[in-house]
């Protein structure tokens, strides 16, 4: 079972999505234990502020390191005298991802993704306000992440996006195991297109191969309409997906053919 702590203002965002769909199930299920801490308990003032204004002056206020410490500490403590397991079933200390949801952070994609899937414990860091205090950045926490080049107004949304991703991973989680080995990104290609009853509607049929039960041949087409997706849409992708000899002489046939379409 993985682990998920979230540190937030608004718990309710987070346990509103905790409890439904894909998510909602993999807590039920036990196979992921998903968690929020308001990091406002752990202010240590009687006004309970966690931010403040910056020194050297500027707008806005800058979340403080003694709350996000504080709250941090106590999931630690409570992880610990949980007695979560290692990986060969012994009681041991889990060393957990401390990850810091900001638009300065690495760019997150489905790499990524597997990778944060293979931990025990994961812990998000949301924020709000101007920014966060530089020394929780450099002594709290073992990643930053951005969902992308814009700034929202608190980090829950995007740690709820990394979460999903996360969670759909573990064993389990999803009703067809192979769903998400042949995910969008998952292969280093864009998936191929997918085809459901009626085989015809409003006039559109779905492709032969598709009918034709013959299990080889559908996969080479998805394959070749995988790649041929990739090329029209991410040809970025192509630079790094794992490419067979095949794949790379069907890549040639169909740029070849975009060619003379252009003509």
């Amino acid at each position: 079972m993985i682990r998920i702590d979230v540190l937030t203002l608004f718990p309710d965002m987070c346990e509103g999505v905790f409890g439904t769909s894909i998510l909602g199930k993999a807590r039920e299920k036990g196979i992921a234990s998903l968690n929020t801490v308001n990091f406002r308990d752990f202010s240590g003032n009687k006004h309970n502020s966690v931010d403040d204004t910056p020194y050297g002056g500027g707008g806005g206020m800058v979340l403080k390191p003694d709350p996000i410490f504080a709250a941090v500490e106590h999931v630690l403590a409570q992880s610990s005298a949980g007695g979560e397991q290692g990986e060969h079933g012994n009681t041991e200390a889990v060393k957990p991802r401390i990850i810091l949801m900001c638009p300065q952070g690495r760019t997150y994609n489905q790499q990524i993704a597997e990778e944060l899937a293979q931990e025990q414990h994961l812990i998000f860091i949301c924020g709000h306000y101007e920014g966060y205090d530089e020394r929780i950045r450099e002594h709290l926490v073992t990643d930053e992440l951005s969902i992308g080049d814009y700034v929202l107004t608190g980090g829950e949304l995007p740690a709820l996006t990394v979460i999903d991703s996360v969670v759909r991973l573990q064993p389990g989680a999803l009703g067809n195991e192979t769903s998400a080995i042949s995910d969008s990104f998952s292969t280093g290609l864009l998936e191929y297109p997918h085809y459901t009853r009626p085989a015809e509607f409003r006039g559109w049929k779905v492709p032969d191969m598709l009918l034709s039960g013959h299990h080889a041949n559908i996969v080479e087409w998805r394959r070749e309409q995988a790649l041929q997706r990739t090329l029209e849409r991410r040809p970025d992708l192509l630079e790094t997906a794992e490419l067979t000899a095949k794949d790379k002489q069907t890549l040639k046939r169909l740029q070849e053919q975009a060619s003379l379409e252009q003509k």
